[in-house]
């Protein structure tokens, strides 16, 4: 398969999709960001790699850091981490607070808000200086020592985040949360302003698609059932509350961001990274949607 020349022909192609959606403005280090920016970039488990647009550009991953926490945890603390996190679809909103009452505190999955801060939690708990373990493994995966947290989105962040200080102390309240609630929405604020790009997003997460083991240097990040696991968490809680319209339409394990990227992997041959700023409603790349439907489309790589 010629990589590259699909890639070119998606980039192309996908662009249909501007203008069915909007840049996020509730975060406002996000609101100014061009909304016709596009990227992409492959990665394979043989050492191909392909790219076109605009691939080598930065951008704030958001909620696409989650599958990076959710590995720290993983290697952290391993199975006692779902004694505080559910493996469950919400079908509400990623900040929702509604399930967070009728549950105990307890969130549905990894992947939405209150979820990330009780792995967060996890991470502060049992790792020293969780900000900066969590960078270098970003940086290790990725090969790219330069990859560093945007702190004028961290601090974007903190400023308007009173929806997750909420979920933090509600669930604090039900003494889902081990550490200090502060301290746990610095870690999480800063996680989602990690500043990464299409390229060394799709090498990072390589391993989701060889097993847990990172092609390049051949270690393992995570065991290959921590890696299928991953894999099904992204599959069936990792676009929000549209999770299931893209199992429908693209089929692949895919984390998304409201920074406008996303990251799919087809396990056993490839990861491949998406951005795009403009958002449809619930909160995904329009533009990377539709590149990923395209993939699929043109190359058979579906799970299904």
């Amino acid at each position: 398969m010629n990589w590259q020349a699909l890639l070119e022909a998606i980039h192309h192609d996908a662009q249909v999709a501007f203008g069915r959606g909007k840049v996020a403005s509730y975060i406002p280090a996000l609101a100014g960001v061009a909304p016709r920016k596009f990227g992409l970039a492959l990665a394979s488990v043989n050492g191909e790699y392909a790219q076109a647009g605009d691939a080598r550009e930065a951008f704030s991953i958001q909620s696409i850091s989650k599958v990076f926490t959710l590995t720290l945890a993983l290697r952290s603390i391993g199975e006692q981490l779902w004694e505080h996190v559910g493996r469950e679809p919400s079908g509400n909103k990623f900040n929702s607070l509604v399930q967070l009452e009728h549950e105990a505190g307890i969130p549905r999955n990894p992947f939405i808000n209150a979820g990330a801060l009780v792995v967060s939690d996890q991470i502060t708990s049992h790792c020293a200086n969780a900000r900066m373990q969590l960078l270098a493994l970003v940086r290790d995966l990725s090969g790219n020592a330069r990859i560093n947290y945007d702190h004028a989105v961290a601090k974007s962040e903190a400023q308007t985040g009173f929806r997750n200080a909420a979920l933090a102390n509600f669930m604090k309240s039900f003494g889902a949360l081990e550490g200090k609630v502060d301290e746990v929405l610095d870690a999480y604020f800063h996680q989602c302003a990690l500043a990464m790009n299409c390229v060394d997003l799709a090498r990072s997460l390589l391993f989701l698609a060889n097993r847990g083991v990172d092609p390049v240097s051949q270690a393992e990040v995570v065991t290959p059932l921590q890696a299928r696991r991953i894999n099904a968490l992204m599959l069936t809680c990792g676009l929000y509350d549209a999770v299931g319209e893209f199992a429908f339409q693209v089929g692949l394990p895919a984390k998304s961001g409201v920074g406008g990227g996303i990251i799919a992997v087809v396990p056993g041959k490839l990861t491949l990274a998406v951005w795009s700023p403009e958002l449809e409603a619930s909160g995904n790349s329009c533009v990377g949607v539709e590149a990923l439907r395209l993939f699929v489309e043109r190359t058979g790589l579906s799970i299904f």
